[in-house]
């Protein structure tokens, strides 16, 4: 169905893409140092699992509607324009000594896990990628296009979780020796916040 050369080439192509800087992989490295590891692979793994419903959509053809819809592609990226704002300025209002103490750590995980999968999904132009991308590779003289489609984006899944998951246990290491620096640490907070805030204004200006 899919040929070892096939998935080589995807691969290599893929991971150079995981770690172009872009909106996932900067959102991963500002929750690192603002907030640790256990944030950052939170991060890491909602924005991974995220592209399981990217792929579902590309597969079942579902992205073509952003693609053909300026209506849908505006509405969808100014949805997640706002979300990235709320979760900038979460971060920003947030104490910073309590991110850092480390208390709730597992329930800000699961908050942070979330809050990265529907950040991912409302990103129109990942939607839109996938349906640009993932084709250029599939074969169809190998049969089951819409299959070879399924593995592919499992595939990206599954490298993007180990790139970002890279991201965040450096972005989380340099943590660590920052928690002993309160000032710096929360100025680093409202850093991130504010870079988050700049990506989703980025998001609703993009193309304007």
């Amino acid at each position: 169905m899919i040929s070892i050369d096939q998935l080589l080439v995807f691969s290599l192509t893929s991971l150079l893409l995981i770690f172009t800087p872009g909106p996932d992989i900067i959102y991963v490295l500002t929750r690192g140092v603002a907030q640790g590891r256990s944030a950052a692979l939170a991060a890491a793994m909602g924005f991974s699992l995220g592209n399981i419903g990217h792929t579902l959509l590309a597969v079942f053809g579902l992205s073509a509607i952003l693609a053909s819809s300026a209506l849908a592609f505006t509405l969808v990226k100014i949805a997640g324009g706002i979300y990235l704002l709320y979760l900038g300025f979460k971060l920003w209002t947030a104490d910073p000594a309590l991110v850092l103490s480390g208390h709730g750590e597992d329930k800000t995980a699961r908050i942070i896990f979330r809050q990265s999968i529907l950040a991912n999904l409302l990103n129109p132009k990942v939607a839109i990628f996938f349906l640009a991308f993932f084709p250029q590779f599939v074969r169809p003289d190998q049969g089951h296009p819409a299959m070879q489609m399924m593995v592919l984006g499992l595939t990206f899944v599954v490298l993007t979780m180990l790139g970002f998951g890279l991201v965040a246990l450096g972005a989380g290491a340099l943590n660590s020796r920052l928690a002993a620096r309160p000032s710096l640490s929360a100025w680093l907070h409202k850093g991130a916040g504010a870079i988050l805030m700049l990506l989703g204004l980025r998001l609703l200006w993009a193309d304007r």
